[in-house]
């Protein structure tokens, strides 16, 4: 398959079947983003995507190691939360 190379690096040629309404979707994004092309489009909504995914797996660890904390080092994290926050606080004040 032929490669072509772009700002945003190494790109590949690939063809879809897509559903009509996905079809629309791309060309009325592409319009509203004023891009020079359904393929760039497409490309910017993944991004986008690959983005919420990343966002969301790295909540789910958060709150994974959160709910894995037993009470007593909930106790102990909120000490050094409040630690934290009160240090900060004389920081702000000092300048």
């Amino acid at each position: 398959m032929p490669t072509t190379l772009s700002k945003k690096g190494r790109k590949i040629k690939k063809s879809f079947s897509i559903s009509v309404e996905s079809d629309t979707f791309i060309r009325k994004a592409c319009k509203e983003r004023k891009s020079h092309s359904e393929s760039e489009t497409l490309d910017a909504l993944l991004g986008e995507l690959m983005t919420i995914r990343k966002r969301q797996a790295i909540e789910a660890a958060y709150t994974d190691y959160y709910d894995s904390l037993s009470d007593d080092e909930v106790v102990e994290q909120s000490a050094w939360g409040s630690f934290a926050e009160s240090q900060l606080a004389k920081e702000d004040r000092s300048q």
